[in-house]
């Protein structure tokens, strides 16, 4: 089977969200997944608000990425999870 790359960003509830415990919770779910970060990063939206990125790779085998962005969104923090891009890795 081969690699998914997958990018997701996640829109907290307000600038006042703690970012730090936002990352900590998706790269404990993504780990769950045996998928592999390969970056975080925080990008400003508005007014002191920003999104969470992440990119990560995980097997085909693992199923969809989907169901942890569907997970996210139930967490406390977070208005959003959203899977932005998903690409077949080759090589």
């Amino acid at each position: 089977m081969a690699k998914v790359i997958v990018t997701m960003e996640i829109m907290p509830d307000s600038p006042d969200t703690d970012l730090e415990a936002i990352k900590e919770k998706v790269k404990q779910k993504i780990e769950e997944k045996e998928g592999i970060i390969n970056s975080i990063e925080e990008k400003p939206i508005a007014f002191g608000l920003k999104a969470v990125i992440f990119r990560f790779a995980v097997d085909e085998k693992n199923g969809s990425p989907d169901p942890i962005a569907e997970w996210l969104e139930t967490q406390e923090g977070i208005t959003s999870a959203q899977i932005t891009m998903v690409s077949r890795a080759l090589g």
